[in-house]
Parts: C-alpha cells; structure tokens; sequence
C-alpha cells in the first residue's frame, strides 16, 4: 500500500531531523541550525489565526531564524493569510515514491555504488561541492537508522546520496553526481543501492523530494518509476 502523506511527512522528519522539535499553540516549530529549510520551517497542527502566526514569528525570530511556514496541499487557507503578509513562495517540491522492489529488480555492478557510515572524506567533499556543508551532515547524523551511498564510476568517484529509514519507508535525500560524471546513469545505481539497503532495513517503499524547479532530477525519478505522491511549499518572510 502507499504510504500516506502523513506518513511520508513524518518519514521527512525522522529522517532529515531537526536539531529541536516543539510544539506551540497550534504549530510544530523546528531550530534548523542551519540545516536547511526543511528542519527550520513551522507546520500547523490545526487551523491559526493571525495571531497564532504572529507568536510563530516571534518564536522563530527568538532562535535567530527567518519565519519561515511549511504549507502542505490542503492548508489553502493559511497559504491566503501568509500572502497577506507579504511572505514569498519559495521551493515547491514534489514528494515521489515507488514500491522499493521496483529498484531491486537487478544487481548493482561490482564496484559501482556502496552503502557507507560514517561518510568518506571523498563523500563530505562531494556534498560540499554541492552546498551540502557541515550543518546539513549534522543533520544525517541525527538519523537513526541512516547511510550514505557512495558511487564510482570511470574509476573514480561518481556521486553520493543518503538514506534514513523510518516507518517502512527508506527516504533519499542530498543526492550529488560530480558535474563530470552526470548523464551516466550513476543517479540510477545510487538509488537502486539505497532501495536494496533500504530493503535489508524492512522499507517497503523508497521515497524522494525533489524541487520542481530541478527539472533533471524530476526527469530522474519519474523515469525510475517514482510516481507524485504529494507535496508542499514553503512560505518565506521577504528579507
């Protein structure tokens, strides 16, 4: 059965964790730490006033952090309030899945993608390469049951990625291919090593999130058989 979108908001949150999660009023409010929005943004919990989005501001703002608002695809009447406030869209992003077993269908070729933790040095400077600096490897070790993936590929290294499990559900985040490396199929076995790691820790469905606006990696995951599942966007406080 496909998961939910509570279910994969949730794996979105076991496995990309916040550095603090609490709940105030009607919101969920996150301390990112510098780990991107996703660990920073505030969720609701139930219908807000605007009131109730002012104490969210003024929490967020008491942490050092921008307001910043995760509207799921059935909160149209927050989205209305926050524009009303002036606060931009920012980062549309689809949620995709696919039954893991669609990408264990056949083997990885020897020497082409590893399961790997703690991460290389090879593997961190691949992630910086690609603006996925320390905060954001904070935020992987925080994971409970997490690896990278690691690929080489030409003999020499191709890319990585990581993966967390939580609730039967294997989530792919912070894929990065060299720029030399890319259209070669090396994006394909990383996610098919993290389906069968993903596999051999009791995920039934593998599960990406992917901007919109990244048109590659969109064109990726719908031609391994991910099907849209869901999304979200973010509502942003102007600088």
């Amino acid at each position: 059965m496909t998961p939910t979108t509570e279910q994969l908001f949730r794996a979105s949150d076991e496995t990309w964790p916040a550095a603090r999660v609490w709940s105030q009023g009607p919101w969920t409010l996150r301390e990112g730490k510098g780990g991107g929005k996703r660990v920073s943004a505030a969720t609701a919990n139930r219908p807000v006033t605007e009131a109730d989005i002012e104490a969210a501001e003024d929490a967020m703002r008491s942490i050092g952090q921008t307001p910043l608002f995760m509207l799921r695809e059935d909160e149209d009447r927050l989205d209305g309030l926050l524009a009303g406030k002036g606060y931009d869209v920012v980062d549309p992003v689809t949620i995709y899945t696919l039954p893991i077993e669609r990408l264990t269908d056949k083997p990885i070729p020897r020497v082409t993608a590893f399961a790997v933790w703690e991460p290389l040095a090879i593997m961190t400077e691949i992630w910086a390469a690609g603006g996925i600096g320390p905060a954001r490897l904070d935020v992987m070790a925080r994971a409970k049951v997490k690896t990278g993936i690691f690929s080489r590929w030409n003999e020499m290294p191709g890319g990585v990625a990581f993966a967390a499990v939580h609730d039967g559900i294997c989530m792919v985040h912070a894929v990065e291919v060299r720029p030399e490396q890319r259209r070669q199929g090396v994006a394909d076995w990383m996610m098919r090593k993290a389906a069968f790691w993903g596999q051999e820790q009791g995920a039934s469905h593998l599960a990406v999130l992917c901007v919109k606006q990244n048109e590659g990696a969109n064109a990726l995951y719908r031609a391994l058989g991910f099907a849209p599942t869901g999304g979200y966007h973010y509502r942003q406080y102007p600088a």
